[in-house]
């Protein structure tokens, strides 16, 4: 009787140490776990308002919080319906961050004063000199070039060179172009202002009116399914759309895409027109140092290879190859300008696009 009471009081005190070691475990692992949320929340957090939509950005900002701690709050919206928030913010604002397409779209908030310069030997290594502005409010993040695309079976390319042969008599109601709203072509026309002066883009925008095959209408990827309709021939869209359009989901698009060629106009003269998408940092913002690190991240070589990997955009990081997509269209020469003068041209381009009559 008195061994098997031993023998109970030491099973009970062998369960009791095991438990209180459990404890202690358990205690240890919360502890660690709390060390790490602690950890994190003590990085920080940025407010990013975006008109960027795709899936890989997301990607990116979950890998920038991975390594950081940094929490990535995203707040998505049609890029001049946020720069117009941003505005009536104003001060009170709780964005960080401005990510928008085009340059002449980052020009209209510098001059805003939504964004504030950032002085950063990673952004200035990473961006040429002419993708970013001159006084640091803004930075290039991924590059496009605007392009001609052609109806393979009733065009011979060779018959255009430049954005001037749309303008030719053999074009007349054959040109598929987006509407003078639409900020890619007036950026595309404040280009022609900065590298031919005011007359000669005049001359353009009017002979691109003379040919158009209907009235603008839609977007880049309306253009070139206008050409598969047989409305017109020749279409002015984005590099980013078609390549998107090659891999879509929707067969119907890719073999729009596939019936298309792709000119890159100007080689001879003053090279092809490039735009961007960018980013700048907020004059509101209340975690500056959290955001420039959120800029370099993006402008670094591992992000810049997945942004053009996925969205089928040119790498603004020239150690960053393009895709295998944009490779096979070949090596082209750009417009040589800064591309701040998109913005301070985009005024003069709409008054002129107004005064030949583009709707």
């Amino acid at each position: 009787m008195k061994k098997w009471i031993l023998f109970s009081l030491l099973f009970l005190s062998a369960l009791a140490l095991a438990a209180c070691g459990s404890s202690q475990e358990d205690d240890s692992s919360s502890e660690g776990e709390n060390e790490e949320a602690q950890k994190n929340e003590d990085a920080g957090e940025i407010n990013l308002y975006t008109g960027r939509h795709y899936d890989t950005d997301q990607e990116l900002y979950d890998q920038f919080t991975e390594e950081t701690g940094i929490k990535v709050n995203v707040i998505e919206g049609k890029d001049d319906e946020l720069i117009a928030r941003m505005k009536r913010e104003g001060k009170a604002s709780e964005a960080d961050l401005l990510i928008t397409a085009d340059a002449g779209r980052l020009h209209r908030a510098k001059t805003d004063d939504l964004l504030q310069p950032v002085e950063s030997e990673v952004l200035n290594k990473n961006v040429p000199e002419k993708l970013r502005d001159e006084e640091n409010e803004w930075f290039g993040l991924t590059k496009r070039a605007r392009v001609i695309v052609y109806n393979k079976d009733t065009v011979n390319p060779d018959d255009i060179k430049t954005y001037d042969d749309l303008t030719k008599d053999e074009w007349q109601d054959k040109v598929l172009i987006r509407s003078s709203e639409n900020i890619y072509n007036q950026s595309l026309l404040a280009s022609m202002i900065s590298l031919e002066g005011e007359e000669k883009a005049k001359e353009w925008a009017q002979g691109i009116v003379d040919n158009m095959a209907r009235d603008p209408q839609g977007g880049d990827r309306d253009q070139a399914k206008g050409i598969a309709a047989g409305e017109g021939d020749v279409a002015v869209m984005n590099t980013y759309y078609l390549g998107q359009m090659l891999h879509s989901e929707d067969e119907s698009e890719v073999e729009v895409a596939k019936n298309l060629g792709v000119i890159f106009p100007n080689q001879d003269t003053t090279g092809t027109h490039i735009n961007i998408s960018g980013v700048g940092l907020a004059s509101s913002s209340k975690n500056t140092e959290e955001a420039q690190k959120f800029m370099e991240f993006l402008s670094k070589e591992e992000a810049q290879g997945k942004f053009a990997e996925a969205n089928y955009e040119y790498p603004v990081n020239e150690n960053v190859e393009a895709s295998e997509t944009l490779k096979e269209w070949g090596e082209f020469k750009e417009q040589d300008l800064n591309l701040g003068e998109l913005g301070e041209n985009n005024s003069k381009a709409i008054q002129i696009m107004n005064e030949v009559g583009w709707k």
